[in-house]
């Protein structure tokens, strides 16, 4: 699975990671219907994986992807901002053929 993290992405996650109460933490990082576009990103902290999840390790964050997810995601840089329009994660999406004006969503 062809996912990058930008360090500045790495070291969000871990910092909401630490913050976290729990053992064995990962991000999990998805797609689901809805937003302008056709489809949105999500991101949430996860501990309970399934047998159809892609699990892998970027930069010292452990990320998890479902298989729906993962033909929409493949090739993706994750990046965090944090300028003066506000601060977040910035999913770089190379399958995207259109996006909408917040970025949170995309149809392909």
């Amino acid at each position: 699975m062809q996912i990058q993290l930008t360090e500045k992405a790495a070291k969000q996650m871990k910092t909401i990671l630490n913050s976290e109460a729990g053992d064995d933490l990962k991000i999990r990082i998805g797609v689901q219907g809805g937003g302008c576009s056709g489809l949105s990103y999500f991101m949430n902290i996860e501990q309970q994986i399934t047998e159809r999840d892609k699990v892998f390790e970027r930069l010292g964050v452990q990320l998890c992807v479902d298989a729906k997810s993962a033909m929409y995601l493949e090739g993706i840089e994750l990046d965090f901002t944090d300028g003066l329009n506000g601060s977040g994660f910035v999913f770089n999406n190379p399958n995207a053929m259109r996006t909408c004006g917040c970025g949170s969503s995309f149809s392909v």
